[in-house]
């Protein structure tokens, strides 16, 4: 089948497992590619996928041949696919705006950004460079908090006539106002969004652990998540003015299969802080207080530990392959179950299981 062309927006660590993934499952058969929800969708593989263009800031990155340019720093996720052929495919200057924190200067450049000096593109260069490259599919991947950057490439993407999928908190397919969406179904666009989902990571456990407190009857009290990290996710989101969008994106996300809402001060989701040696190594610490028959109070205390970056990659892979038969199916707007299956902060929740079944009959054509 024709491959399915992808724009990247930041070429970081997410980027990297991404990247390093599609290589990978293209040597795999069905019957040892581990790791994959799905195998094929609407007869597409893992490896069917192709990037055609990307953006960064970075100047270790900008530049430089795309397959090289994932494994520079500050990148330091894990490295399961090393020799990767040239892409062919040079990382372009992209717009700054906020997409760096302020805060992120004070820190060595081996564990943060350096901003290349390259003029940075106007939004008819970036739309040019998008509709030459035959991108069908924009994925963001831009630090947490990049609110105004998110806007600028979501507009960009809208003008290239291309899809979206929307991997961070910044809410554009759950745009309060609706405008996103609208002006995405109105030219037939599809778009998957926001803030994708771990394939087995601090939120989606935290979730169903919570939907199973709910159908047990256990009556739900206090919940935390506390999660640390030393990638520069983490360490963009010491700057906690960026965190308004994350924490509300996390914090839904267990509210929504909660057998009635927790009050706010029972309740917190959300990061924790910044470790610089466990690099790009998540940990998370769950705890949930309830009482059970009887009134008699019980608690869990769970602790998570996974890669981060490659625990999003198959997930974000199903997306674009849902996100491309959406485009031959003419479908514009946002998709609901595969947004809500594959993200925290969908425009609708569902329960997992909902959200499972609502986009496996989407991927049927239901």
């Amino acid at each position: 089948m024709d491959r399915i062309k992808i724009a990247i927006v930041g070429v970081g660590n997410c980027a990297s497992s991404l990247i390093q993934g599609i290589h990978y499952y293209r040597e795999k058969t069905p019957q040892d590619a581990i790791g994959l929800m799905h195998w094929k969708i609407g007869g597409y593989r893992p490896g069917d996928i192709e990037v055609v263009a990307a953006f960064d800031i970075d100047e270790r990155k900008v530049g430089r041949d795309l397959h090289e340019a994932i494994f520079s720093p500050p990148n330091c996720t894990t490295v399961f696919y090393p020799d990767l052929p040239k892409s062919g495919v040079i990382v372009q200057m992209g717009k700054v705006l906020d997409g760096i924190a302020d805060h992120m200067a004070d820190y060595d450049e081996k564990y943060t950004f350096v901003v290349a000096d390259e003029p940075e593109p106007t939004e008819e260069e970036v739309v040019r460079i998008l509709k030459e490259s035959g991108a069908e599919v924009l994925l963001n991947y831009l630090p947490v908090g990049s609110e105004e950057a998110t806007g600028f490439y979501v507009g960009c993407a809208l003008k290239a006539g291309i899809a979206l999928i929307n991997n961070i908190p910044v809410f554009i397919a759950s745009d309060p106002k609706g405008t996103w969406p609208r002006r995405f179904a109105e030219v037939g666009l599809p778009m998957i969004g926001d803030d994708v989902k771990s394939q087995v990571g601090a939120t989606i456990v935290h979730r169903v652990l919570t939907d199973l407190f709910a159908k047990r009857g256990v009556k739900l009290e206090r919940t935390y998540q506390l999660n640390t990290g030393g990638n520069t996710d983490f360490l963009n989101m010491l700057a906690r003015n960026r965190l308004a969008s994350k924490k509300i994106s996390k914090t839904e996300a267990v509210q929504a299969v909660t057998a009635y809402r927790l009050a706010d001060e029972n309740i917190h989701v959300g990061p924790s802080d910044y470790v610089p040696w466990q690099k790009d190594n998540k940990i998370c610490f769950i705890r949930i207080e309830g009482k059970l028959f009887g009134d008699v109070p019980m608690n869990l205390d769970l602790r998570l530990s996974v890669e981060d970056s490659p625990n999003s990659g198959g997930v974000v892979i199903d997306s674009i392959r849902c996100v491309k038969l959406a485009l031959e199916r003419g479908q514009g707007g946002v998709l609901e179950g595969p947004s809500a299956y594959f993200c925290k902060h969908p425009p609708r929740q569902f329960t997992d299981d909902k959200a499972y079944y609502m986009t496996e009959q989407f991927i049927q054509g239901g």
